[in-house]
């Protein structure tokens, strides 16, 4: 058994590690600037798994970086609020990052508007946060492929941060989610993702993500059969692609999910590879969902999850997908389903 499923973390806490985000949320038709009402979401991809894991009664904390006024403070209570340990927040410049994301619509879609540039986040260098305080007491480090996307300095302290987890002897994990409208700044990800994957134990993705970011080829027969068998079974094969790249993986995990442009017709299921074998979920349908911002968070934190808990394998991956398949019907960047919910949605 892995190092991995045969470890302890019950001792420390887990450390979520990015940018802390406002989501402004206007309706497709309008109605917003008529009735001067704009909904606005907290969010952030390793927010939304701190936030799942903290209801989950995982003992979670969240680095990011805040200007210190008082919004922060408001953000600050909200956090605590929800369970979040907010003590290794990091204060320093002028604001906070936002994203435009029209009701209803994908993160990949055109109705996303990042404004984040020169956020307290983005303007991190390195050198200046002490991480080893930063990571007392912590057995398991999440970080996400946005953290490096933003900007030359913000994939330095990534870098930075995993070192010294890294010697700390830190379980880490990253989601290798993809934002074309990032990217900005003279890097392609596949420059960037493999120095920080090698100090990886849990990478998590598609066979797609893989591709573009760790150089791990797809057949392109396998891109269009749209066959189950045939992705589950490519699944396989980049994982074990992925973890003899990267010696220190020892879990790789692939999504699918299939969705109609408006929201109907979904199909979800997963594969974790560890221990040289696929563990395949079951497959969850829905006639139509609400909010697909956050499923893979959720799903990221499912993982963690199980990991956490000594949940075996098969376990640990029948939850993380009802978990994220769970939270498509969740209008907010993060989960409010709890454990118990989560195990009857368990499709066997």
């Amino acid at each position: 058994m892995s190092d991995l499923l045969n470890k302890d973390y019950s001792s420390g806490s887990v450390l979520n590690f990015g940018e802390l985000l406002l989501r402004i949320t206007p309706d497709a038709g309008g109605d917003w600037l008529r009735e001067n009402n704009i909904p606005v979401f907290v969010g952030g991809a390793e927010l939304n798994v701190a936030t799942a894991l903290a209801l989950w009664d995982v003992p979670s904390r969240y680095f990011t970086a805040l200007p210190q006024n008082g919004m922060s403070a408001q953000l600050l209570s909200f956090l605590q609020d929800k369970g979040i340990d907010t003590s290794s927040i990091f204060y320093h410049g002028n604001r906070v990052g936002l994203y435009f994301l029209t009701k209803g619509q994908d993160l990949k879609n055109d109705a996303l508007i990042y404004d984040r540039a020169n956020s307290a986040f983005a303007e991190l260098t390195p050198g200046v946060v002490d991480w080893d305080k930063v990571l007392d007491g912590v057995t398991w480090f999440h970080f996400s492929a946005i953290c490096p996307a933003i900007s030359q300095n913000a994939a330095d302290v990534c870098k930075e941060v995993l070192e010294v987890a890294s010697r700390k002897g830190i379980t880490t994990s990253v989601d290798l989610n993809y934002r074309a409208k990032l990217w900005k700044y003279g890097k392609e990800p596949i420059d960037v993702m493999p120095e920080l994957a090698q100090y990886c134990d849990l990478i998590m993705g598609n066979v797609w993500a893989a591709e573009r970011m760790l150089g791990v080829k797809v057949d392109e027969l396998v891109t269009e059969s749209g066959q189950k068998s045939l992705y589950v079974k490519e699944a396989q094969n980049s994982s074990e692609a992925v973890i003899k790249q990267f010696p220190k993986c020892k879990a790789v995990a692939n999504t699918f999910r299939f969705t109609a442009d408006d929201n109907t017709n979904v199909e979800y299921y997963t594969v974790l590879y560890t221990d040289g074998k696929p563990y395949l979920s079951g497959e969850h349908r829905a006639e139509r969902i609400i909010d697909k911002v956050g499923s893979g968070d959720c799903y990221m934190a499912g993982l963690i999850y199980g990991f956490y808990n000594g949940y075996d394998p098969q376990q640990t991956v029948d939850f993380a997908t009802a978990a994220a398949f769970t939270k498509l019907f969740v209008n907010s960047d993060a989960t409010d389903r709890s454990v118990e919910f989560i195990q009857e949605a368990i499709i066997k």
